[in-house]
């Protein structure tokens, strides 16, 4: 067999097994991302299935540098996260959390408060 008959043949039979390979990658997940204004800043609640969890991240931005702000997040009505954070000297807070996923369809929601102030907003995203 010739050189390039050889190679030809390898090259086919490569191809022929790099298909399956490509067709078994798992596309990418898609993140879910709400967010609104609230007590002058912009929030964000973002989540993203990744392996089996969720990537869950809280962003408020635009705030006042050094403003206080109460985060709450929530799976399906239960707290994983609370906590008062300060906005950096860009008036950012960033809060990132893995969670399992759940039976059945989960709900995140993300409540934020400017200390000092009533009310404060929520976003939900449900997954």
């Amino acid at each position: 067999m010739s050189t390039l008959r050889r190679t030809t043949a390898t090259l086919g039979s490569l191809a022929l097994f790099s298909i399956p390979m490509v067709a078994l990658t798992a596309a990418p997940a898609a993140a879910v991302d709400k967010s609104k204004r609230c007590d002058g800043a912009r929030m964000e609640l973002s989540v993203e299935k990744d392996d089996g969890r969720f990537e869950v991240e809280a962003d408020i931005d635009d705030a006042a540098p050094g403003s206080k702000w109460r985060v709450v997040l929530k799976q399906d009505g239960s707290t994983f996260f609370k906590d008062v954070r300060r906005a950096d000297t860009e008036g950012d807070i960033s809060v990132d959390r893995d969670r399992a996923d759940t039976a059945g369809t989960d709900t995140f929601t993300l409540r934020v408060n400017r200390v000092g102030t009533s009310g404060g907003c929520s976003l939900t995203i449900v997954r």
